[in-house]
């Protein structure tokens, strides 16, 4: 279960260590000892000062971890290489770091030259992909976020009672392509502003349905879906909320510290959705400037010429360890105070395929 979100956050200068302290479920990609081992230099104490509010919960999420994990765990099962169909997540230090344990990643399934395991990212695929895997008699695990998965089913029991399905997305994202995949053509369609709700039109007597990408906007999707109720009032929506409880829970944090902060950083992913989503929440709650990095060599340092208090949080993709180099970069140009600003407690966690299990 999720814990319930406070009605104010908690702000603790401990719980920071606490955090970085416990025993991680993924230790290669988390904690101090990497930090040690990654060589980097101790904090200046005569450097100018600086507070930094750590954003709880950020980085990975339960589906994130669960993805990782399938990867891992098939490599421990059936060796090297195990082949990986597009980034299992959009992070590129958890890519190359599954590489060098023996990860393959391609493109598509006729890019792998034999009968090798492959696996299915975190962001889901259209019904066409395991059904080709079938067809090639290809051992495949499917690690699909649970919760898109549900959207998943969402769709088809929509489209079973007859209704034609308005999917709220971003064209072009690798779950969105998995999701309109779950549905013959032309069973979908995809909006991705209120502009595109506004414009839309359809037969009077067609029976509507929305459903949406997992990692958007909540303020954002909200608006959208306000256009479609007011338009079409019969329209059918989802029974619970289908933008992810990670993905909630990021983005208030970055809301309950945005306005105390002069510049946010963003650890994450140029490709990754929810982490983009989590620079546009601080903008528009009240944070002057919001920048998305990689990793803490893409930090441009003329950034903190004028700021006091630079918050830091991570998109679901992205470890923990990249988050604390950041950190480390920092202590060693300032005089660093640490504040970790949680909003909630998450406890979600998802089990792996059978297959590697039994």
């Amino acid at each position: 279960m999720i814990g319930p979100a406070m009605s104010a956050p908690f702000v603790s200068r401990h719980a920071y260590r606490i955090a970085v302290a416990r025993a991680p479920q993924i230790p290669i990609f988390r904690g101090y000892a990497a930090i040690a081992e990654s060589g980097m230099p101790t904090r200046d104490p005569e450097g100018r000062k600086l507070t930094i509010l750590l954003a709880s919960p950020r980085g990975f999420c339960a589906g994130v971890d669960r993805a990782i994990q399938i990867v891992q765990r098939a490599l421990e099962r059936f060796g090297a290489p195990v082949y990986v169909r597009h980034e299992i997540v959009h992070n590129r230090h958890v890519v190359e770091e599954l590489e060098r344990q023996g990860a393959v990643f391609v493109e598509e399934l006729d890019e792998i030259p034999g009968q090798y395991p492959v696996v299915f990212s975190a962001h889901g695929v259209p019904k066409s992909v395991p059904a080709d895997a079938e067809a090639r008699k290809l051992l495949y695990l499917d690690a699909t976020c649970p919760l898109v998965s549900k959207v998943h089913r969402e769709a088809e029991v929509h489209f079973n009672a007859g209704h034609h399905l308005i999917l709220i997305g971003h064209a072009g994202h690798p779950e969105v392509i998995g999701t309109i995949g779950q549905l013959p053509p032309g069973a979908v369609t995809l909006i991705e502003t209120i502009a595109d709700a506004e414009a839309l039109e359809f037969k009077e007597a067609t029976r509507l349905a929305y459903i949406t990408q997992t990692t958007l906007s909540i303020d954002d999707t909200i608006g959208i879906i306000e256009v479609l109720r007011r338009r079409f009032p019969a329209i059918h929506g989802p029974r619970k909320e289908d933008i992810c409880y990670a993905t909630t829970n990021r983005q208030s944090a970055v809301k309950s510290i945005a306005e105390r902060c002069d510049l946010m950083l963003v650890i994450g992913a140029p490709n990754s959705s929810n982490s983009r989503r989590l620079v546009e929440v601080a903008k528009s709650c009240g944070c002057p400037a919001a920048y998305l990095v990689q990793k803490a060599e893409e930090i441009d340092w003329a950034w903190l010429e004028t700021v006091d208090t630079v918050g830091i949080t991570a998109g679901a993709s992205a470890p923990e360890l990249l988050v604390q180099q950041v950190i480390n970069q920092l202590q060693e140009r300032y005089d660093v105070t640490i504040e970790e600003v949680s909003v909630t407690v998450e406890t979600t966690h998802f089990k792996l395929p059978r297959a590697l299990t039994a």
